[in-house]
């Protein structure tokens, strides 16, 4: 296959860039597995009952070949400064700051791909620069800069490094210095740290268009890291990352990888055969699950939960949909395998066949930010690059320069799908752990006790268990909840004689955001191969009861006025708790049930840059949103 036409396709990509069973539950009994505690987190306060931490593991600086390019000169030093509260340079020309309290930990995944390679290529007095690829590069000629640089992103495409600018010394050095930030910026009980990375693998779809598919995995390592990294240069296959994490393991060094923007996967993400064509086996369910506990449901290039022509009945399915290959003004396909919630139904389906479910993953959150910080307000978004970030033109929020409004903006001059008009104000992973370490957090997203937000600080629980619906209000609900169920992530055994599955859902509001309109339970089963589905609000704002014939709460009265953003919270509330019985359960059929929790409408970022303009905003774009949370699913099996 071309070369060039190949780099092409990936540079289009890459520019815009971006278990077995929990051990821990037997017998739907919640156990504490007992950890060794180090000698200085021995004294940090631990919650038997588990507290939520907010943080974000999907962060890229200028290491990253995409980021430097479009001239982003953050470092991981300035990604962690952000996260605990400072305010950094916006390569923009700005200063920005964390709005809200400071995270509770972070992770820096730059591209391992050329890891920090092309800074140095830029620099007179590196060897790099010497190289002909790097006089290419940053030479006189833009044209053939423009070539150079995709020639680099099509080598990650095809796995063949280009050899004169693959420096493996060179990439362990800024590997080790990765490491090392994250450890001098670790403080057990404060603010946590992990050593991570991007595996940046992707597939051709469209040469001529110059669109390809993403299979990305941020790499997170528990408390040690290794001395070398595992890129697609090494292989494009996945599957080879796992067995390098597996031989890692065996050393003593844990990680788990976390897929994301599986909208944009072209059905490969949660495929049902390997990426190789061949069929799925009980080994590789079984290596996927100790590999990839967790999903990256949403983040800055659209949320991956569902689509609407999957779940038509679902009218909160089209929430910040990025419709394009990533990069690419091709729109993307819509498959099944692109999405989470078909795909939770896939796993159960493969379940029956493999006996293992390769596809029984947690969910979580992140940013994906390439300006080492994340914007997470929709009222001041400051986009994902410096170009989109420079203001709302640029990211077409508002009329193009020589407009006052819409109606004569032909469609071209709206500019391409790379000015970031698409991208979202998202997200976050919550973590409840027992405190906030590496190990304690690392453990709990193993085991999946893990939820994503849209970029709030919203606080939501979830489980399930053989309940009573007097324990949601005694003073011991946490204690007895833990005790008599499983959390988020757990499996639920039940008795083949029991009249339905219980829940408990529980979620508190972000006192920066809106109030909290709704409470709803998705539940996901198989039939056949044909996935199944339906909602069920479960506690609605202002005490009201769902419409029995819908299962949807009455309308709560709450509105925006688009032309300054004020909103009016109706009977939005600050706290929703609901016990609640499967009304269809059979134990018979294996089912994956979450939760999501779902605030007032506010404006969208893109109607608070035209308000703030005083133009109309883009017709083309949603005008408000409602921002939500999604609790890590709950399995329920019979014994």
């Amino acid at each position: 296959m071309n070369r060039s036409v190949l780099a092409i396709a990936a540079l289009s990509v890459l520019v815009a860039c971006d278990a077995p069973r929990d051990a821990s539950h037997q017998n739907g009994q919640a156990l504490e597995i007992a950890k060794p505690v180090s000698p200085e987190t021995s004294t940090i306060a631990r919650s038997a009952t588990r507290n939520a931490y907010f943080g974000d593991l999907h962060v890229h600086t200028k290491n990253s070949f995409d980021a430097y390019i479009f001239n982003v000169r953050r470092t991981p030093d300035d990604a962690y400064r952000f996260a605990k509260g400072e305010a950094i340079p916006h390569d923009a020309g700005f200063d920005i700051r964390l709005e809200g309290p400071p995270l509770d930990f972070l992770a820096v995944t730059d591209h391992g791909e050329y890891l920090g390679v092309i800074p140095f290529m830029d620099d007179p007095n590196h060897p790099l620069s010497k190289t002909l690829t790097a006089q290419k590069a940053f030479g006189g000629d833009r044209s053939e800069a423009a070539e150079t640089f995709q020639s680099i992103g099509g080598s990650f495409v095809i796995g063949e490094p280009i050899e004169d600018i693959n420096d493996q010394a060179h990439m362990n050095r800024i590997w080790a210095e990765t490491v090392a930030a994250a450890d001098r910026h670790n403080d057990p009980g404060v603010f946590t740290t992990f050593a991570a990375y991007e595996y940046t693998s992707m597939r051709v779809v469209d040469l001529e268009q110059g669109a390809a598919a993403n299979l990305h995995r941020n790499v997170i390592f528990r408390d040690k890291a290794p001395d070398r990294i595992f890129s697609t240069l090494d292989s494009t296959n996945p599957e080879d990352l796992w067995a390098w994490m597996d031989t890692q393991r065996s050393a003593g060094i844990d990680s788990l990888a976390i897929p994301h923007n599986s909208n944009a996967s072209n059905g490969g993400m949660f495929a049902p055969e390997t990426y190789d064509g061949e069929p799925l086996t009980n080994a590789y369910a079984l290596t996927r699950l100790s590999s990839e506990p967790l999903v990256e449901i949403t983040q800055i290039k659209g949320t991956s939960e569902t689509h609407p022509a999957l779940s038509p009945n679902d009218e909160f399915a089209g929430f910040e949909q990025y419709e394009y290959f990533i990069g690419s003004a091709q729109k993307a396909t819509v498959n099944e395998g692109d999405f989470v919630r078909p795909s939770l139904a896939r796993g159960l389906s493969l379940a029956e066949k493999l006996g293992t479910n390769p596809f029984e993953f947690g969910l979580i959150g992140s940013s994906d930010t390439h300006i080492a910080a994340a914007t997470l307000r929709e009222e001041n978004h400051w986009g994902k690059f410096p170009t989109d970030g420079a203001g709302p033109r640029q990211r077409n929020s508002v009329p193009p320069e020589g407009y006052s409004d819409w109606e004569d903006v032909r469609q071209d001059a709206q500019g391409p799908i790379l000015n970031g008009a698409q991208y979202s104000a998202s997200g976050l992973v919550g973590v409840w752990a027992i405190a906030n370490t590496r190990e304690d957090l690392f453990d709990a997203m193993r085991r999946r006790e893990t939820f994503g937000t849209s970029g709030p600080q919203l606080k939501v629980r979830f489980f399930g268990g053989l309940y009573d619906e007097d324990m949601i209000d005694a003073s011991d609900f946490l204690e007895t909840a833990y005790a008599l169920g499983v959390p988020m992530g757990g499996n639920l055994a039940l008795d083949g004689d029991q009249d339905g599955a219980t829940f408990i859902a529980w979620a508190l509001r972000d006192p920066l955001s809106a109030p909290l309109q709704r409470l709803q339970v998705v539940k996901v089963w198989a039939d056949g191969d044909l996935a199944r589905e339906k909602l069920y609000d479960v506690a609605c704002s202002g005490n009201a009861t769902p419409d029995p014939a819908t299962n949807r709460c009455p309308d709560n009265g709450a509105s925006v006025d688009i032309s300054t953003c004020k909103t009016e919270p109706g009977s939005g509330v600050s706290e929703l708790k609901a016990f609640w019985r499967d009304p269809d359960f059979d134990p018979n059929i294996p089912a994956a049930y979450y939760v999501r929790v779902f605030e007032n409408p506010t404006c969208r970022w893109s109607t608070w840059d035209a308000v703030r303009a005083g133009t109309p905003p883009n017709p083309d774009l949603p005008l408000i949103l409602q921002e939500r949370a999604w609790s890590s699913p709950i399995w329920t099996s019979h014994r």
